[in-house]
């Protein structure tokens, strides 16, 4: 159950909840590689974080770039995929192929392609673990095309735990968290994260720090795989 000298991956480490995921690693032991398609945010994220953590520069839509990135990294123990930048929530008669595309190569191909070429360099008792979101059972207008990604990436979990097995895969199942990805995502992120939190169980939006527990949880516990952790303030009842 621990992660101590394991080496973990996380790509969308440099920000938001992968931020969170590799801060947490770190502090349990882990060797953790962030990467991220910029630069910038990777080398603030590893100044962060502090040796012996590296960060690395990925496109997440260039398979080869992808390709290029785990033959550097080499044989390591878990793969964290969080990548996607601010959500599209758009009327799909507004949404254009081009924007659905490079949604889709974001969120969904490039996880996949991840989990391809990670798999085979993923040591004994590895995993691999994905990010949905609640609105892939909760959708709302305009998310169409999120949802449509955050349910296909639940099935691809569970397609390779049973494919990939021994080898773990799962997904976590964010709800609405405090973090940067509203800030592209709507117009005033506050009162939309004050009035979302609102309507919810809790009371409240979760933190990013809260959303990376659950990712540590299914990382070190290796009796869990094909699951899918919701970690939603209870937004799935209401």
């Amino acid at each position: 159950m621990s992660l101590t000298g394991k080496k973990i991956v996380i790509i969308g480490g440099t920000s938001g909840i992968g931020f969170a995921v590799a801060e947490q690693a770190a502090a349990a032991g882990a060797d953790v590689v962030v990467a991220s398609s910029n630069q910038g945010r990777v080398d603030a994220a590893t100044k962060r974080l502090g040796a012996p953590a590296e960060g690395r520069c990925l496109n997440v839509a260039d398979g080869n770039a992808i390709a290029a990135f785990f033959e550097q990294v080499g044989e390591f123990d878990h793969l964290v995929y969080t990548a996607g930048e601010s959500l599209l929530i758009k009327p799909l008669v507004d949404t254009t192929p081009q924007e659905a595309r490079a949604v889709f190569e974001r969120r969904f191909w490039g996880a996949f392609l991840s989990a391809k070429y990670a798999a085979p360099r993923l040591r004994d008792g590895g995993s691999i673990t994905f990010s949905s979101g609640v609105l892939a059972i909760r959708p709302l207008s305009g998310t169409a095309l999120t949802a449509g990604i955050t349910g296909g990436i639940e099935a691809l979990s569970r397609a390779l735990a049973v494919e990939l097995a021994p080898l773990r895969v799962n997904v976590i199942q964010p709800g609405v968290i405090r973090t940067e990805l509203w800030d592209g995502s709507v117009p005033d992120p506050e009162a939309f994260l004050q009035g979302a939190g609102s309507e919810l169980l809790t009371r409240r939006v979760g933190t990013a720090e809260e959303a990376a527990a659950a990712y540590l949880f299914v990382l070190a516990n290796a009796y869990v795989t094909g699951t899918t952790l919701a970690i939603d303030g209870g937004a799935a009842l209401v």
